[in-house]
Protein backbone atom coordinates (compact mmCIF):
# COMPACT_ATOMS: atom_id res chain seq x y z
CA UNK A 1 0.00 0.00 0.00
CA UNK A 2 1.38 3.38 -1.02
CA UNK A 3 2.18 5.96 1.65
CA UNK A 4 1.76 8.90 -0.74
CA UNK A 5 -1.33 10.96 0.13
CA UNK A 6 -3.27 12.91 -2.49
CA UNK A 7 -5.58 15.89 -2.14
CA UNK A 8 -7.93 16.86 -4.95
CA UNK A 9 -9.03 20.49 -4.64
CA UNK A 10 -12.13 21.70 -6.51
CA UNK A 11 -13.41 25.29 -6.17
CA UNK A 12 -17.19 25.63 -6.62
CA UNK A 13 -19.48 28.53 -7.38
CA UNK A 14 -23.19 27.84 -7.90
CA UNK A 15 -22.53 24.23 -8.90
CA UNK A 16 -25.65 22.59 -7.46
CA UNK A 17 -26.43 21.05 -10.85
CA UNK A 18 -22.95 19.62 -11.30
CA UNK A 19 -22.05 18.34 -7.82
CA UNK A 20 -24.27 15.22 -7.92
CA UNK A 21 -22.04 14.09 -10.79
CA UNK A 22 -18.64 15.48 -9.83
CA UNK A 23 -18.57 14.21 -6.23
CA UNK A 24 -19.06 10.50 -7.14
CA UNK A 25 -16.64 10.79 -10.07
CA UNK A 26 -13.87 12.29 -7.92
CA UNK A 27 -14.47 9.73 -5.16
CA UNK A 28 -14.20 7.01 -7.79
CA UNK A 29 -10.91 8.56 -8.92
CA UNK A 30 -9.51 8.28 -5.39
CA UNK A 31 -10.77 4.68 -5.10
CA UNK A 32 -9.16 3.74 -8.40
CA UNK A 33 -5.77 5.17 -7.40
CA UNK A 34 -5.97 3.56 -3.95
CA UNK A 35 -6.82 0.17 -5.49
CA UNK A 36 -3.81 0.54 -7.80
CA UNK A 37 -1.62 1.17 -4.72
CA UNK A 38 -0.54 4.57 -6.06
CA UNK A 39 -1.90 6.65 -3.18
CA UNK A 40 -2.77 6.15 0.47
CA UNK A 41 -6.36 5.55 1.69
CA UNK A 42 -5.87 8.72 3.77
CA UNK A 43 -6.21 10.80 0.59
CA UNK A 44 -9.13 13.27 0.50
CA UNK A 45 -11.27 15.56 -1.64
CA UNK A 46 -11.40 19.27 -0.82
CA UNK A 47 -14.31 21.36 -2.10
CA UNK A 48 -14.30 25.15 -1.67
CA UNK A 49 -17.64 26.93 -1.87
CA UNK A 50 -16.84 30.39 -3.20
CA UNK A 51 -19.85 32.16 -1.70
CA UNK A 52 -22.44 30.28 -3.78
CA UNK A 53 -26.04 31.50 -3.79
CA UNK A 54 -27.67 28.16 -4.55
CA UNK A 55 -27.63 24.81 -2.70
CA UNK A 56 -23.94 24.13 -3.32
CA UNK A 57 -23.00 24.34 0.38
CA UNK A 58 -25.87 22.15 1.50
CA UNK A 59 -24.87 19.46 -0.99
CA UNK A 60 -21.23 19.63 0.09
CA UNK A 61 -22.18 19.36 3.76
CA UNK A 62 -24.35 16.32 3.07
CA UNK A 63 -21.54 14.70 1.06
CA UNK A 64 -19.13 15.20 3.97
CA UNK A 65 -21.56 13.49 6.34
CA UNK A 66 -22.13 10.64 3.88
CA UNK A 67 -18.38 10.09 3.38
CA UNK A 68 -16.70 10.92 6.72
CA UNK A 69 -12.94 11.34 6.51
CA UNK A 70 -12.96 11.43 2.72
CA UNK A 71 -14.36 14.87 1.87
CA UNK A 72 -13.52 18.27 3.36
CA UNK A 73 -15.74 21.22 2.50
CA UNK A 74 -14.69 24.84 3.03
CA UNK A 75 -17.09 27.76 2.77
CA UNK A 76 -15.77 31.25 2.06
CA UNK A 77 -17.55 34.12 3.80
CA UNK A 78 -18.29 35.72 0.42
CA UNK A 79 -17.50 35.31 -3.23
CA UNK A 80 -13.79 36.04 -3.76
CA UNK A 81 -13.25 34.68 -7.25
CA UNK A 82 -11.90 31.44 -8.68
CA UNK A 83 -8.22 32.08 -8.00
CA UNK A 84 -8.73 32.95 -4.33
CA UNK A 85 -11.08 30.00 -3.81
CA UNK A 86 -8.54 27.67 -5.36
CA UNK A 87 -5.77 29.08 -3.18
CA UNK A 88 -7.96 28.64 -0.10
CA UNK A 89 -8.27 24.96 -0.90
CA UNK A 90 -4.55 24.56 -1.56
CA UNK A 91 -3.60 26.29 1.70
CA UNK A 92 -5.82 24.00 3.76
CA UNK A 93 -4.37 20.71 2.51
CA UNK A 94 -1.62 18.70 4.17
CA UNK A 95 -1.19 15.82 1.70
CA UNK A 96 2.00 14.91 -0.17
CA UNK A 97 0.60 15.98 -3.54
CA UNK A 98 -2.30 18.21 -4.54
CA UNK A 99 -4.34 18.23 -7.74
CA UNK A 100 -6.46 21.27 -8.61
CA UNK A 101 -9.46 20.74 -10.86
CA UNK A 102 -12.67 22.65 -11.57
CA UNK A 103 -15.89 21.16 -10.23
CA UNK A 104 -17.47 21.10 -13.70
CA UNK A 105 -15.09 18.22 -14.62
CA UNK A 106 -14.44 19.54 -18.11
CA UNK A 107 -10.87 18.58 -17.25
CA UNK A 108 -11.37 14.80 -17.19
CA UNK A 109 -10.33 13.31 -13.79
CA UNK A 110 -9.10 10.18 -15.61
CA UNK A 111 -5.96 12.19 -16.37
CA UNK A 112 -5.19 12.47 -12.66
CA UNK A 113 -3.87 8.89 -12.91
CA UNK A 114 -1.24 10.06 -15.41
CA UNK A 115 -0.36 13.02 -13.21
CA UNK A 116 0.20 10.76 -10.20
CA UNK A 117 2.38 8.50 -12.36
CA UNK A 118 4.49 11.52 -13.36
CA UNK A 119 4.78 12.53 -9.71
CA UNK A 120 5.90 9.04 -8.72
CA UNK A 121 8.46 9.21 -11.54
CA UNK A 122 10.01 12.32 -9.98
CA UNK A 123 8.09 15.36 -11.30
CA UNK A 124 7.05 17.90 -8.69
CA UNK A 125 4.71 19.88 -10.92
CA UNK A 126 2.54 18.23 -13.57
CA UNK A 127 0.66 20.50 -15.96
CA UNK A 128 -2.60 19.43 -17.58
CA UNK A 129 -2.42 20.75 -21.15
CA UNK A 130 -5.26 20.71 -23.63
CA UNK A 131 -4.34 18.74 -26.76
CA UNK A 132 -6.89 20.67 -28.83
CA UNK A 133 -9.62 23.29 -28.48
CA UNK A 134 -12.28 21.56 -30.56
CA UNK A 135 -14.99 22.15 -27.94
CA UNK A 136 -14.43 25.93 -27.93
CA UNK A 137 -16.15 28.43 -30.19
CA UNK A 138 -14.03 29.96 -32.94
CA UNK A 139 -13.95 33.26 -31.06
CA UNK A 140 -12.83 31.70 -27.78
CA UNK A 141 -10.22 29.53 -29.51
CA UNK A 142 -8.80 32.51 -31.41
CA UNK A 143 -8.68 34.79 -28.36
CA UNK A 144 -7.31 32.13 -25.98
CA UNK A 145 -4.49 31.00 -28.25
CA UNK A 146 -3.77 34.58 -29.23
CA UNK A 147 -3.47 35.48 -25.55
CA UNK A 148 -0.79 32.84 -24.94
CA UNK A 149 1.18 34.11 -27.94
CA UNK A 150 0.92 37.70 -26.69
CA UNK A 151 2.06 36.67 -23.20
CA UNK A 152 5.13 34.98 -24.68
CA UNK A 153 5.93 38.10 -26.69
CA UNK A 154 5.71 40.11 -23.47
CA UNK A 155 8.20 37.78 -21.78
CA UNK A 156 5.74 35.92 -19.54
CA UNK A 157 6.56 32.25 -19.11
CA UNK A 158 3.32 30.25 -19.42
CA UNK A 159 2.58 26.68 -20.41
CA UNK A 160 0.61 26.88 -23.67
CA UNK A 161 -3.04 25.83 -23.30
CA UNK A 162 -2.69 25.17 -19.57
CA UNK A 163 -5.20 26.64 -17.13
CA UNK A 164 -5.46 25.45 -13.50
CA UNK A 165 -5.61 21.67 -13.92
CA UNK A 166 -2.31 20.57 -12.39
CA UNK A 167 -0.59 18.47 -9.75
CA UNK A 168 1.92 19.93 -7.30
CA UNK A 169 4.12 18.20 -4.77
CA UNK A 170 4.08 19.38 -1.17
CA UNK A 171 7.48 21.05 -1.66
CA UNK A 172 6.32 22.91 -4.78
CA UNK A 173 3.07 23.95 -3.11
CA UNK A 174 4.87 25.25 -0.03
CA UNK A 175 7.07 27.33 -2.32
CA UNK A 176 3.98 28.71 -4.09
CA UNK A 177 2.40 29.68 -0.76
CA UNK A 178 5.41 31.90 -0.01
CA UNK A 179 4.21 34.32 -2.69
CA UNK A 180 2.36 37.09 -0.83
CA UNK A 181 0.54 38.93 -3.60
CA UNK A 182 -3.22 39.31 -3.45
CA UNK A 183 -3.74 39.79 -7.19
CA UNK A 184 -3.47 36.11 -8.09
CA UNK A 185 -2.56 34.60 -11.43
CA UNK A 186 -1.71 31.07 -10.34
CA UNK A 187 -0.75 29.62 -13.71
CA UNK A 188 2.00 32.21 -13.94
CA UNK A 189 3.03 31.94 -10.28
CA UNK A 190 3.43 28.15 -10.52
CA UNK A 191 5.86 28.61 -13.40
CA UNK A 192 7.85 31.04 -11.25
CA UNK A 193 8.19 28.34 -8.57
CA UNK A 194 10.14 26.09 -10.92
CA UNK A 195 11.08 22.51 -9.89
CA UNK A 196 11.05 19.48 -12.20
CA UNK A 197 7.86 19.39 -14.23
CA UNK A 198 5.99 17.25 -16.72
CA UNK A 199 3.03 17.69 -19.06
CA UNK A 200 -0.06 15.52 -19.42
CA UNK A 201 -2.10 16.22 -22.55
CA UNK A 202 -5.85 15.64 -22.52
CA UNK A 203 -9.04 16.44 -24.40
CA UNK A 204 -11.32 18.87 -22.61
CA UNK A 205 -14.90 17.68 -22.19
CA UNK A 206 -18.10 19.64 -22.71
CA UNK A 207 -19.86 20.88 -19.59
CA UNK A 208 -22.43 18.30 -18.46
CA UNK A 209 -24.70 20.59 -16.44
CA UNK A 210 -24.99 24.19 -15.37
CA UNK A 211 -23.36 27.13 -17.12
CA UNK A 212 -19.85 28.50 -17.34
CA UNK A 213 -18.80 30.70 -14.42
CA UNK A 214 -16.17 32.44 -16.58
CA UNK A 215 -17.91 34.85 -18.98
CA UNK A 216 -15.94 37.10 -21.31
CA UNK A 217 -15.68 39.88 -18.72
CA UNK A 218 -14.00 37.61 -16.16
CA UNK A 219 -11.71 36.08 -18.78
CA UNK A 220 -10.54 39.53 -19.86
CA UNK A 221 -9.97 40.53 -16.23
CA UNK A 222 -7.88 37.39 -15.59
CA UNK A 223 -5.93 38.01 -18.79
CA UNK A 224 -5.05 41.55 -17.69
CA UNK A 225 -4.06 40.32 -14.22
CA UNK A 226 -1.65 37.93 -15.90
CA UNK A 227 -0.08 40.62 -18.06
CA UNK A 228 0.20 43.26 -15.34
CA UNK A 229 1.47 40.79 -12.73
CA UNK A 230 4.30 39.33 -14.79
CA UNK A 231 5.28 41.90 -17.40
CA UNK A 232 6.30 45.55 -17.42
CA UNK A 233 6.13 45.65 -21.22
CA UNK A 234 2.99 47.89 -21.23
CA UNK A 235 4.90 50.50 -19.22
CA UNK A 236 7.84 50.33 -21.62
CA UNK A 237 5.40 50.64 -24.50
CA UNK A 238 4.36 54.02 -23.14
CA UNK A 239 7.90 55.32 -23.70
CA UNK A 240 7.88 54.03 -27.27
CA UNK A 241 4.43 55.49 -27.78
CA UNK A 242 5.69 58.85 -26.54
CA UNK A 243 8.62 58.78 -28.97
CA UNK A 244 6.28 57.80 -31.80
CA UNK A 245 3.85 60.57 -30.91
CA UNK A 246 6.66 63.11 -30.87
CA UNK A 247 7.90 61.98 -34.28
CA UNK A 248 4.41 62.07 -35.81
CA UNK A 249 3.77 65.48 -34.28
CA UNK A 250 6.97 66.75 -35.88
CA UNK A 251 5.94 65.34 -39.24
CA UNK A 252 2.52 66.93 -38.86
CA UNK A 253 4.17 70.26 -38.09
CA UNK A 254 6.33 70.01 -41.21
CA UNK A 255 3.27 69.14 -43.29
CA UNK A 256 1.35 72.11 -41.90
CA UNK A 257 4.25 74.45 -42.70
CA UNK A 258 4.59 73.04 -46.19
CA UNK A 259 0.86 73.44 -46.80
CA UNK A 260 0.97 77.00 -45.56
CA UNK A 261 3.99 78.01 -47.64
CA UNK A 262 3.36 76.19 -50.93
CA UNK A 263 -0.43 76.23 -51.29
CA UNK A 264 -3.04 78.95 -51.35
CA UNK A 265 -6.12 76.94 -50.29
CA UNK A 266 -5.09 76.08 -46.71
CA UNK A 267 -7.55 77.09 -44.01
CA UNK A 268 -5.38 78.85 -41.44
CA UNK A 269 -5.19 77.46 -37.95
CA UNK A 270 -7.36 74.32 -37.79
CA UNK A 271 -4.87 71.69 -38.95
CA UNK A 272 -1.99 72.91 -36.83
CA UNK A 273 -4.18 72.91 -33.72
CA UNK A 274 -6.71 70.10 -34.15
CA UNK A 275 -4.57 67.21 -35.39
CA UNK A 276 -1.75 67.39 -32.80
CA UNK A 277 -4.29 68.08 -30.06
CA UNK A 278 -6.38 64.98 -30.82
CA UNK A 279 -3.40 62.71 -31.33
CA UNK A 280 -1.35 63.74 -28.31
CA UNK A 281 -4.47 63.88 -26.11
CA UNK A 282 -5.42 60.30 -26.95
CA UNK A 283 -1.86 59.12 -26.34
CA UNK A 284 -1.82 60.81 -22.94
CA UNK A 285 -5.15 59.28 -21.89
CA UNK A 286 -4.01 55.81 -22.97
CA UNK A 287 -0.73 56.20 -21.12
CA UNK A 288 -2.43 57.42 -17.96
CA UNK A 289 -4.83 54.47 -18.14
CA UNK A 290 -2.00 51.91 -18.28
CA UNK A 291 -0.08 53.62 -15.49
CA UNK A 292 -3.27 53.82 -13.45
CA UNK A 293 -3.79 50.06 -13.76
CA UNK A 294 -0.35 49.37 -12.36
CA UNK A 295 -0.83 51.91 -9.58
CA UNK A 296 -4.15 50.26 -8.70
CA UNK A 297 -2.37 46.91 -8.34
CA UNK A 298 0.24 48.51 -6.09
CA UNK A 299 -2.53 50.11 -4.03
CA UNK A 300 -4.20 46.73 -3.54
CA UNK A 301 -0.96 44.95 -2.67
CA UNK A 302 0.23 47.58 -0.18
CA UNK A 303 -2.92 47.25 1.91
CA UNK A 304 -2.14 43.53 2.46
CA UNK A 305 -5.75 42.60 3.10
CA UNK A 306 -6.54 38.88 3.56
CA UNK A 307 -7.32 37.10 0.32
CA UNK A 308 -10.34 35.36 1.82
CA UNK A 309 -12.07 34.31 5.04
CA UNK A 310 -13.37 30.80 5.73
CA UNK A 311 -16.72 30.88 7.51
CA UNK A 312 -17.27 27.12 7.82
CA UNK A 313 -15.33 23.90 7.49
CA UNK A 314 -17.00 20.48 7.38
CA UNK A 315 -15.15 17.18 7.27
CA UNK A 316 -17.89 14.75 8.29
CA UNK A 317 -15.89 13.53 11.28
CA UNK A 318 -18.48 14.94 13.69
CA UNK A 319 -22.09 16.02 13.57
CA UNK A 320 -21.48 19.76 13.86
CA UNK A 321 -20.03 22.20 11.38
CA UNK A 322 -16.67 23.63 12.32
CA UNK A 323 -17.07 27.38 12.12
CA UNK A 324 -13.89 29.33 11.61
Amino acid sequence: MSEHTLAIVAPCYNEQEMLPTSIPVLLETLDRLIAAHKISPASQLYFVDDGSRDNTWQQLSEACEAHPGRIVALRLSRNKGHQNALLAGLENTSEDMVVSIDADLQDDPVNIDKMVDAYLAGSEVVYGVRAARDTDTKFKRFTAEGYYHVMRKLGVDLVFNHADFRLMSRRALNALLEYPESQLFLRGMVREVGFDSAIVEYDRQSRIAGESKYPLRKMLSLAWHGISSFSTAPLRAITLLGITASALSLLTLLWVLATRIFTDNAIPGWTSILLPLLFIGSVQLLSLGVIGEYLAKLYTEVKKRPRYHISERVSGTNSNDNRV
